[in-house]
């Protein structure tokens, strides 16, 4: 009896390791912010927040991040009309607030960001969230443009998703002196 071959866990590790490298380095460092401000991992503000105009967004996030729990519990079993507004609409507020930070650039970086903020079970429902925050007046045109450019076809038509968990989620990480590592 043959058996069906699954990625392991590795594998899958690798991949999100892969796909994280290759976002701007603006990029990673919002999606390990949200993380820890989403998790309460550590100080956020010790560590992220730069300046006064940083600290203002940390705490901005913070309060915007209150709804995640919310948006949790409410992620649609099926696409029942009546399921789709109480998560879409606090989905979509938070998903404006993250993309008028201008650090994810992508659809990829922020289905990367919210397949951990949410979990797989979200996945159908990243795009329609991503294009509905993406066309809201808040953004400049152009950055609207290029949002909406970067969603494929095949991920706004994909016929299913995936429902594996993620498993690396990036965060902080302090600098090593190599100098003194040595000795």
């Amino acid at each position: 009896m043959g058996q069906q071959s699954k990625p392991t866990d590795g594998a899958v590790t690798l991949a999100e390791l892969r796909e994280f490298a290759s976002f701007p380095s603006a990029t990673q460092r919002y999606i390990r912010r949200s993380l820890d401000v989403a998790f309460h991992r550590g100080d956020a503000m010790e560590t992220w927040g730069r300046d006064v105009v940083e600290e203002a967004s940390i705490r901005a996030q913070t309060r915007i991040y209150g709804r995640l729990d919310e948006i949790k519990v409410r992620v649609p079993d099926d696409s029942g009309l009546d399921q789709i507004e109480p998560f879409m609409a606090p989905l979509v507020t938070v998903s404006a607030f993250d993309l008028g930070q201008n650090r994810l650039s992508s659809f990829s970086a922020y289905r990367f960001l919210y397949e951990r903020l949410i979990g797989a079970h979200a996945r159908p429902w990243l795009p329609g969230a991503f294009c509905a925050a993406a066309s809201l007046p808040h953004l400049h045109p152009e950055r609207r443009r290029a949002l909406l450019q970067s969603i494929s076809e095949a991920a706004a038509t994909a016929a299913g998703w995936s429902t594996r968990e993620p498993t690396f989620y990036p965060e902080w990480v302090e600098k090593v002196d190599i100098s003194k590592a040595a000795n």
